[in-house]
């Protein structure tokens, strides 16, 4: 499996593992960062959760090469500290994502995530759920679907699409990627078909996320994250699109913050319990970008727990 990594040395830079620390990744995919990570701590312990069997199937191996220090579970991160207090860990140094979907995903086309590959609709990183892209595209209410779409794909042709979905699955259920992408080409005006981009990137996108409740898990996981890092433990977070990254920045924004109540203008000044790392996202080089095309939307916003 090829797996280039992003931001991997300013993740772990500013992750600042420490040799005999208890670390997080909660997003194992390829492998790459938690076999760097892994590096950096011989005397700690790497624990790693992803919601893909073959994904860590296929990490466990690279990780053994470095280490045996480490556990993998098979789990959606939004269980993160119910998981870890199952295996006797209520404290940890630091935790890490890597968020969006992994190059292999794409690679594999009876997954269904690529627009680029016939296959049938499935979008699921997690097999062993029940919902797939089939059920979404063709179960959907018009409503929800336009919903969706907008919400999830920042699609601003989503009511032409959502309708054109509807209308085609009148006919017969879609079953697969190509004919998703067809119906979306045909409801979409020429010059935007013809446009940079693929014309289905959006829709795809949305889909999936909402197949695998991507930002619901990354919200609730987050807030369990900034409660789990004790002192001085970090949370390191590479995001690839605008709405991960917005829900890191007000999660860590929300941590690094002190309300105090209008009500009680003399309320004693407190200092927060987290800081922001880096108050202006960090984004790859020009260098990392010519090297590995997926790294041009990444960013990297980081935070750190100060005090109990």
């Amino acid at each position: 499996m090829d797996h280039e990594p992003v931001l991997l040395d300013e993740a772990l830079d500013l992750l600042s593992p420490k040799p005999d620390g208890i670390y997080v990744d909660c997003t194992l995919g390829g492998g790459a960062h938690a076999e760097a990570l892994l590096r950096e701590i011989p005397e700690g312990w790497l624990y790693a959760f992803d919601r893909d069997a073959a994904a860590i199937s296929r990490s466990r191996e690279r990780l053994r090469a470095v280490s045996e220090r480490f556990t993998v579970f098979n789990q959606d991160f939004r269980h993160l500290q119910e998981t870890l207090r199952e295996a006797g860990i209520t404290r940890v140094d630091g935790v890490l994502y890597d968020l969006g979907v992994s190059s292999f995903h794409f690679d594999e086309p009876q997954r269904g995530f690529s627009y680029r590959h016939d296959a049938p609709l499935d979008m699921r990183m997690d097999q062993r759920a029940s919902k797939t892209a089939r059920e979404v595209v063709n179960t959907y209410k018009e409503n929800d679907l336009k919903r969706i779409l907008f919400q999830y794909g920042e699609e601003r042709f989503a009511p032409r699409i959502a309708k054109a979905i509807v209308e085609a699955r009148k006919e017969a259920p879609i079953e697969t990627t190509a004919e998703l992408v067809d119906i979306v080409r045909k409801a979409l005006p020429a010059k935007v078909v013809h446009s940079k981009g693929h014309p289905a990137r959006r829709t795809f996108q949305a889909i999936r996320i909402e197949v695998n409740e991507e930002l619901d898990a990354l919200q609730s996981s987050l807030e369990q994250a900034i409660e789990l890092v004790r002192p001085q433990g970090r949370i390191v977070v590479i995001s690839f699109h605008s709405l991960e990254d917005r829900i890191v920045k007000r999660a860590f924004k929300s941590a690094a913050t002190v309300d105090h109540p209008a009500e009680l203008p003399t309320m004693p000044k407190t200092t927060p319990t987290h800081r922001r790392l880096n108050r202006k996202v960090i984004r790859p080089t020009d260098a990392e970008i010519a090297n590995n095309s997926r790294a041009s939307s990444a960013k990297l916003r980081a935070l750190e727990r100060l005090r109990e």
